[in-house]
């Protein structure tokens, strides 16, 4: 008899139901394990709960001047942090609306909305996408990347259950309103409020809080500046929304929508780009690069808005000004006929024209026709423009190629035919700044550099700092970074040095011709002064008045070099000095900021003070970080730095710097020039302002014969300190107690007992007041004397 319990291999006892159940819970243990190891899979190298609690979002660090106003920001995103408790209600409102209605009801994520976004996809066959809760953005936009793939989903998911289990949903909704991107370069809704509206966050109203939280689905399309129709469009959607949810009434929502809204970009000076520069790179020195660009620091600084803003436009005339002496260049690029009759290439010329601005560039133009006293001219914004013959006369000097050198031809009685042509592309500049006016002047760009550091000699503040023409075209700081010949704006440290060895400003020195040979070579030195003669016994005063360098040659070589140095690095000059009599001449290359400095110190009574930028750096929570603290050093007497600012004053007064006496303030200073015009100083001080201006070409190229430092860099700093003074209390020099006035003989350096034609109320520190008794006049024999370092003079 056969057995009926079986069949088809199956027991008996198993019937058709039960087959059916064991292969769906094989099905479901498959779907489920295969979900449980996607998910481990999809969840490999997700961030930790640590990480999610300690985020710091990406901030923007803001730098201020002196007055407190914004010079600049440094940043990757540009992110204020704002917390939950200062962002306005409203703004909270309209995102929830629009994002995520149910956002304090849910677990981190919507299940009915993900199913329905799901099937809706299945039938397109798109991908995976759509419903996420504003915890399932803040996680993509912290930690994933945009992809649309399940991986992805399925991490963010895993991701935003996290977050919801170690964040409380007003930590998540700080995080996602400081985090989520709302176009034109904003981060958070701190940014977004200054970016579309030039407002802080807490005056913004309900209108403006409906459009931003409208903008971060699509933040380019609905962006008011290229889609406003659009923009609208978004608002009224978001306030539809909040209707919805019950944030608000339906007719505050429809007063809201009639509200026109007044989008304006944020503005700030952009200002002081060398200055901005310098303060980046010594914040990256000491907090690193993260701290800066993400840290959200606040840096206080020194600079001062009025005396930097004239420093860049009294550099840029001044090296202008210098540019037109030395004769005109040419035209950019000439126009064949061709192209002359092709307004495709003559609107591309325009086009490429850039606009004037604070920075100094000029426009670029396009000469039309040239008639016997005037030129016109295609420029951007004004197709009629006109150059008359009077605003081009400064290129009657014009340069051209010569066989070895730039040589330059003056024209006489030039006509404007002689100097343009059409279809020349020049640089022009408008009348009184206004484009539309008609009227342009020729210009063209400099190719010589200067610098201007201006500090306060009582703190060692750095109020002012041009690095050179124009940032744009070059980022090299000329002002802390260059080295070059100071020429003779180094002599008061020799003075200085001569007055600590016992030297009075009467003391007599021989101005005569001197030769110096060096041993084993057949170079000979002849320092000469820039008259090209010779004055014979003169006095130290009047030897740096007038900048006599056969007498300060001598004078070093009866001091010594190694004092000289010493005193130089006391005054804050490290850079390497020659250590040989040409240091009398400012051989040595040296900075413009070390040089403003050392003269700081004779304006602050022998007191240096470390030249600085930063004065309080605080972190994103408001605690100070950094602090600059002011440590003086005592490096000179006050008696002798008196003496050597009371002899500097006769240079501005009677001597090389006279050109600055026009500002009627007491002042001190010294002009440089060195050995080929290369080099062109001035630097000086008042008692409350120091500033140290140098012109020169980076090349190296001469400035030209008549370029010395009173012709080229005088002017520049005469104008920047009769404006930056003109605010500040007038000061005099304070005499110090151990100061002696004494009238003396200016021809013999005798004490006269009353005032006479040839006599003068000099300067001396007590005890070194000249007897009756005249002192020895310096001998011609001192020509043939063998000096000590092995030179025949």
């Amino acid at each position: 008899m056969k057995n009926r319990g079986v069949r088809l291999g199956i027991p008996r006892v198993w019937s058709p139901g039960k087959i059916v159940g064991i292969i769906l819970l094989a099905i479901m243990g498959l779907l489920v394990g295969g979900a449980i190891g996607g998910m481990w899979f999809a969840s490999r190298g997700l961030p930790s709960f640590e990480l999610l609690q300690d985020y710091q979002p990406s901030l923007v660090t803001r730098v201020y001047a002196d007055d407190g106003r914004k010079i600049g920001e440094f940043y990757v995103e540009r992110r204020i942090f704002s917390p939950i408790s200062r962002i306005p209600k409203d703004l909270i409102n309209a995102v929830i609306a629009v994002e995520d209605t149910r956002f304090f009801e849910h677990p981190g994520l919507d299940v009915v909305g993900i199913f329905r976004a799901a099937w809706a996809n299945v039938k397109r066959g798109g991908k995976f996408q759509g419903a996420s809760t504003i915890t399932q953005q803040l996680v993509r936009s912290l930690f994933l990347t945009p992809e649309r793939t399940y991986k992805r989903k399925i991490r963010e998911l895993i991701l935003a259950i996290k977050m919801e289990l170690v964040l409380s949903k007003d930590q998540i909704l700080e995080m996602y309103l400081n985090q989520i991107y709302f176009g034109q370069g904003a981060y958070g809704v701190g940014s977004a409020a200054l970016a579309y509206f030039d407002k802080d966050l807490s005056q913004i109203t309900l209108p403006e809080a409906a459009f931003l939280a409208g903008l971060p689905k699509a933040p380019s399309t609905y962006s008011p500046y290229k889609n406003p129709e659009l923009a609208k469009k978004r608002q009224g959607h978001v306030l539809r929304r909040m209707v919805e949810a019950g944030f608000i009434p339906a007719a505050q929502a429809e007063q809201a929508t009639s509200v026109d809204l007044a989008f304006k970009k944020p503005t700030f000076e952009r200002i002081g780009a060398y200055f901005l520069e310098h303060v980046r790179q010594t914040l990256v020195r000491r907090y690193g690069e993260t701290m800066v660009y993400k840290g959200g620091l606040k840096v206080y600084t020194t600079l001062n808005m009025a005396m930097q803003r004239e420093a860049e436009k009294d550099v840029k005339m001044g090296l202008q000004e210098l540019d037109k002496r030395q004769g005109w260049r040419g035209p950019l690029r000439h126009l064949s006929i061709a192209d002359q009759q092709n307004p495709e290439v003559i609107e591309k010329e325009i086009k490429a024209a850039k606009e004037l601005s604070n920075s100094g560039d000029f426009i670029h133009a396009v000469v039309t026709h040239v008639s016997k006293d005037s030129a016109k001219i295609l420029v951007e914004g004004n197709d009629k423009g006109r150059i008359a013959l009077k605003d081009m006369l400064w290129a009657r000097l014009r340069l051209s190629k010569g066989k070895r050198v730039m040589e330059a031809k003056v024209l006489k009685n030039p006509t404007a035919r002689q100097i343009l042509k059409s279809g020349d592309v020049i640089e022009v500049a408008p009348k009184g700044g206004d484009v539309q006016s008609g009227d342009f002047l020729l210009e063209q760009t400099p190719l010589v550099e200067g610098a201007l550091l201006a500090l306060d000699p009582r703190t060692g503040a750095i109020r002012a700092m041009v690095g050179g023409y124009n940032f744009e075209h070059s980022q090299f700081n000329r002002a802390l970074l260059a080295r070059r010949q100071p020429g003779s704006a180094f002599k008061p440290v020799i003075y200085a040095t001569a007055l600590q060895k016992g030297f009075t400003p009467a003391t007599l020195i021989l101005d005569a011709p001197v030769v110096y040979e060096e041993e084993d070579s057949d170079k000979v030195w002849k320092p000469e002064n820039y008259e090209k003669r010779f004055f014979g016994a003169i006095t130290l005063r009047e030897a740096l008045r007038h900048s006599r360098n056969a007498a300060t040659v001598r004078l070093l070589e009866q001091i010594g070099v190694p004092p000289v140095i010493e005193l130089a690095k006391n005054l804050g000059i490290t850079s390497p000095l020659s250590k040989d009599l040409s240091l009398a001449l400012g051989s040595s290359s040296v900075s413009l900021e070390e040089m403003t400095a050392a003269y700081g110190v004779f304006a602050n009574q022998g007191l240096r003070l470390e030249p600085y930028t930063v004065t309080l750096t605080k972190d994103g929570k408001g605690e100070i970080i950094g602090q600059h603290f002011f440590e003086p050093r005592q490096v000179i007497s006050q008696e002798m730095a008196y003496l050597v600012t009371n002899m500097m004053m006769d240079v501005i007064q009677r001597g090389t710097g006279r050109g600055a006496k026009s500002i009627g303030r007491p002042l001190a200073g010294k002009t440089g020039t060195t050995n080929s015009y290369h080099d062109a100083w001035f630097v000086g001080f008042a008692p409350n302002l120091a500033t140290g201006v140098w012109v020169g070409f980076d090349s190296m190229k001469s400035l030209g014969k008549v370029e010395s430092g009173a012709h080229a860099a005088l002017p520049i700093w005469t104008r920047f300190m009769k404006k930056s003074l003109d605010p500040l209390p007038v000061m005099a020099f304070r005499i110090p107690p151990g100061i002696r006035f004494t009238e003396v003989d200016n021809k013999t350096g005798k004490r006269t007992s009353k005032p006479t034609q040839n006599s003068m109320a000099e300067v001396f520190a007590a005890g070194t007041e000249p007897t009756n008794s005249p002192p020895p006049k310096p001998s011609v024999l001192d020509f043939y004397e063998l000096d000590r370092d092995g030179f025949d003079h």
